[in-house]
């Protein structure tokens, strides 16, 4: 193993965050356009069908609120899939390794517990297997609609529903409810020469199983969450490994364990075990939040992780190399027992010096040393500040979601609605992002919001409804002030949880059974509706 001398670098994204949605198929060209949107002025295709509720994506978020929407009694709905089977995330992300990093029994709904898990941590496959039992036991799959991708959504305000085009045809709908996630695009580096290179290059997102790594000169770009977890698998087959790292992450030890036959025994067949361990897990994470809502409480987090990382690594050069120089948390902290062992084996070289261009078959850094490589493997995070749905969503007047952020500043009421988009609902909308706990949580409070604001409507024979200027700029006011003196914005760090301007309209701030106080009960006196009368009520 050899290194380089640590230098700061502006090259890709190395804080590349858990597995999220992308598009399903491999590739040897990451760069990726967003599918043509039609001009719905020009348009005349027939209407196929006219929904109360209309829901994009089929991964936590999408089969989650179909499943509730189905209980509650609703039925005009359809979930409408721009690929070919479900699971969001964990139907895309097949990269060697892949798992999550929260335990199985809270990173599941707490509606459909299962107790067929095989260890503390489900793997990529256990996960996408369980969300397909979920949607087949909660009847789910007639109403998914693959290969339907939207294109876009055009707010009619005369007749108070949305105009979707999508792959699949055009539909109409009263309630717009978005489950792609804030992952959903990978972010390609902008590095000088990229295009040009002549080997193969994908994303981890994106991963390429026809592409055969045995006796390979491998590039790897980035050091977060994902080459975490793929590149001690990939370690092993490769003739030479170059890991370019810009940051290194703050590492933990991963604990975890095959389930014995005394606790499956349990999960399947003692009442309320299963509810036990998911509220175990659930309470214990929160004690992270507390110490993150100051950088001085996160002493013993930080020893946790320096001991795993003097334990792991005895050259003191090289525990130089990965020791971070920000505070544990302002970037997700990683669990790993196989990445310091594997970046430590002969045939990787650790280079931290910044990468200056990409060559036909070589990568060239600022010290003017050429590399040959005839692989490169990006793990370069995606773009959560700026999510792909965004600019497929137009306002009455035209205008996209996109561009009213980028004017405006990102930011929801209750992370979930937006002034000036009625009847949209945006699951893990702008900061509703976890940096202690399960995306599930927050999932199922968002729902229940939904559900919530749905009764009401048919309550209140209300046909639209959108929050208040006011209301979403108090509330956004509040949340900020909470994040203001926690470690995800003053732990000196850039991750991905901000946006350019270096704001952080990603990141819940505190506990999570605070949301679910806030999101437990519909605020309608937040929102401006219209009724079945046609009058407005601000």
């Amino acid at each position: 193993m050899t290194t380089t001398t640590p230098r700061p670098t502006t090259t890709g994204d190395d804080d590349s965050p858990p597995p999220t949605p992308t598009p399903a198929q491999a590739t040897t060209d990451p760069t990726t356009t967003q599918a043509t949107a039609p001009d719905p002025a020009t348009d005349a295709g027939p209407v196929l069908r006219h929904l109360k509720v209309a829901i994009i994506g089929t991964g936590f978020s999408g089969l989650g609120t179909a499943i509730r929407l189905l209980q509650t009694g609703t039925d005009d709905f359809l979930v409408f899939e721009r690929a070919d089977d479900l699971g969001g995330t964990w139907r895309d992300n097949t990269y060697p390794g892949c798992a999550c990093d929260v335990q199985a029994h809270l990173y599941s709904f707490s509606f459909a517990r299962n107790p067929h898990w095989k260890s503390t941590f489900a793997t990529q496959s256990e996960v996408h297997d369980y969300l397909r039992d979920c949607a087949h036991k909660h009847g789910v799959l007639p109403y998914l609609r693959y290969n339907h991708e939207l294109l876009t959504a055009h707010w009619n305000d005369t007749h108070h529903h949305w105009d979707l085009h999508t792959t699949g045809g055009r539909y109409t709908t009263q309630f717009l409810i978005t489950g792609t996630g804030y992952l959903s695009t990978p972010a390609i580096p902008d590095i000088p020469g990229i295009h040009t290179f002549t080997g193969t290059l994908f994303h981890s997102a994106q991963w390429n199983h026809h592409h055969n790594l045995t006796g390979r000169t491998i590039a790897v770009i980035g050091t977060g969450a994902s080459a975490i977890q793929f590149l001690p698998h990939i370690q092993p087959q490769a003739a030479r490994l170059d890991l370019y790292q810009r940051t290194p992450p703050w590492i933990a030890p991963k604990p975890d364990k095959p389930n014995t036959p005394r606790h499956t025994w349990m999960l399947r067949h003692l009442p309320g075990y299963q509810q036990f361990r998911r509220n175990f897990n659930k309470h214990g994470r929160e004690i992270i939040a507390y110490f993150m809502s100051r950088p001085t409480r996160t002493t013993a987090m930080k020893n946790m992780a320096t001991t795993h990382l003097k334990k792991s690594v005895p050259d003191p050069h090289l525990r130089t190399l990965l020791t971070p120089d920000y505070t544990i948390g302002c970037k997700r902290l990683l669990f790993s027992n196989t990445w310091y062992p594997a970046i430590q084996q002969p045939n990787v070289n650790i280079i931290t010096t910044p990468i200056k261009n990409i060559g036909p078959t070589h990568i060239t850094t600022t010290d003017g040393t050429t590399r040959h490589i005839d692989t490169i493997i990006l793990a370069t995070g995606f773009t959560p500040t700026n999510q792909p749905i965004t600019h497929r969503i137009h306002n009455a007047n035209g205008t996209t979601l996109n561009q009213t952020w980028t004017q405006h500043g990102i930011q929801a009421h209750r992370g979930t609605t937006i002034h000036g988009y009625p009847n949209l609902f945006m699951l893990l909308g702008p900061n509703t992002t976890l940096g202690h706990s399960s995306q599930t949580v927050i999932i199922e409070a968002q729902i229940t919001y939904i559900i919530q604001a749905l009764k009401t409507t048919t309550t209140h024979n209300i046909t639209s409804l959108h929050p208040r200027h006011q209301a979403q700029t108090h509330y956004n006011t509040q949340l900020q002030n909470k994040l203001k003196n926690t470690v995800w914005n003053t732990g000196n760090c850039h991750s991905w949880y901000h946006d350019t301007h270096g704001n952080n309209p990603t990141i819940w701030p505190t506990y999570t059974h605070t949301y679910h106080k806030q999101t437990n009960h519909f605020d309608h006196t937040n929102y401006q509706t219209t009724t079945t009368q046609n009058t407005t009520h601000n």
